[in-house]
């Protein structure tokens, strides 16, 4: 396999404003196949669904491929991706109905260590319904969540066990698989945050045991809508609030109102942007009959290998750094640095980073309860992420502009 991420650089026109961005874990800038096939599909004509007539036959098959490229970005079924604004919006729709088969001798867990959006939603719904929720404590000295804790916090009355495939702010991807098995084992269903996941390594829904994964395209080069991923035959089994004339079957009873077409147009165009950007043949093509699914798991094991070099040398410069701070040192974690500099305003560091061209967040960037945790309710920290388009000089600039802030 390789990865040119000077010819993949070439393929972001945003790019060209010579910005260093590294603020890709809120948001990744997008490719020029996804802004053709956006405008594209405007272009042809579009129409609502389920019409005689050719506009709205091109919105259809363009629902049909965005499910199929979803699908094979994660590992399931197309009959399975559910469409919604945001993973926020389609936690909030699945805590609610999932939630009417609870009751009150029912329990929750879920982890301090995940995005707001796959707590707040969830221990919402509990509170509506009198079930018990239970919290996995991630250890602040390394940023680990020991899977082993879940054998003490699952139980037969566990209805859900909610948690993250990686951190968004320190990174760490937990032993998921092992925890599902512990759900599972008592009969529980594993909703995976799988947002801050996807854009950085081979993702199989399968082995990771996960009955819902969430994904949003817009972390991985796409436009601004987000997935859930299950099974057919359980989302069968599960009834959202929905208008009386909409339709009935499974996924499109979970997707309120009219989809956004254009948009998951360019969804497709993203997959198919990340299946190219790994090669599966010595030759530096793809393997002659290798399928988008193939493709995707080279490609994202080329990405996840760029990504690796590229945060091993941000790792390095933060540590020759002597008044930085960096949080979350797990084993396994996702190209992301959550970190302070000193007793320097979080706010000031991005600030000052914002002039020299480098593009990075500050405050709690929703980790809310992780930064309860850490102590950084108040201000947060500094984050800067590591995507595939990312290169050695973007790193660079990061480094010096930190070292500007450490020596004052």
């Amino acid at each position: 396999m390789t990865f040119d991420v000077s010819a993949v650089r070439a393929l972001y026109p945003a790019l060209a404003d010579g910005h260093a961005y590294l603020d890709g874990a809120a948001g990744t800038q997008v490719p020029v196949s996804v802004i053709d096939a956006i405008a594209d599909a405007y272009r042809a004509g579009i129409g609502n669904l389920g019409g005689a007539f050719a506009a709205s036959r091109r919105s259809d098959l363009i629902v049909e491929q965005a499910r199929a490229a979803v699908a094979d970005l994660v590992g399931g079924t197309a009959d399975g991706v559910v469409f919604g604004p945001s993973a926020t919006a389609l936690a909030y729709r699945m805590s609610e109905a999932l939630s009417r088969q609870w009751t009150t001798d029912d329990e929750i867990v879920v982890s301090r260590l995940d995005h707001d959006s796959n707590i707040r939603p969830w221990i919402q719904a509990a509170g509506r319904i009198g079930a018990l929720v239970r919290w996995a404590e991630f250890d602040p000295a390394t940023g680990e969540l020991p899977a082993e804790q879940y054998a003490e916090l699952v139980g037969p009355r566990t209805r859900l066990v909610a948690v993250t495939a990686a951190s968004n702010a320190i990174g760490t991807r937990p032993d998921v698989a092992s925890i599902a098995g512990y759900a599972h084992a008592v009969g529980a269903l594993c909703y995976v945050d799988g947002v801050h996941a996807t854009p950085h390594v081979p993702v199989d829904i399968a082995a990771l045991g996960a009955d819902f994964y969430a994904t949003s395209a817009y972390k991985w080069s796409g436009p601004h809508v987000a997935a859930v991923v299950a099974d057919p035959a359980l989302l069968e089994t599960v009834w959202p609030d929905k208008l009386a004339p909409s339709s009935n079957a499974v996924p499109w009873r979970f997707e309120r109102g009219t989809l956004p077409f254009a948009d998951l147009a360019g969804v497709t165009a993203a997959v198919d942007h990340l299946a190219g950007l790994g090669t599966l043949g010595a030759g530096g093509g793809p393997v002659a009959g290798a399928t988008r699914r193939e493709r995707i798991l080279a490609s994202m094991a080329a990405v996840e290998a760029h990504e690796a070099a590229l945060f091993a040398r941000l790792l390095d410069g933060i540590a020759a750094l002597g008044d930085v701070t960096l949080y979350g040192k797990a084993a396994r974690r996702a190209p992301t640095a959550f970190f302070n500099v000193g007793a320097v305003d979080p706010a000031a560091v991005a600030g000052h980073l914002a002039s020299q061209g480098v593009n990075v967040w500050d405050g709690d960037n929703y980790a809310y309860e992780l930064c309860q945790v850490l102590g950084l309710q108040s201000e947060g920290a500094v984050r800067a992420g590591i995507v595939h388009y990312n290169d050695d000089s973007d790193v660079d600039r990061l480094l010096s502009g930190v070292a500007e802030m450490a020596a004052r």
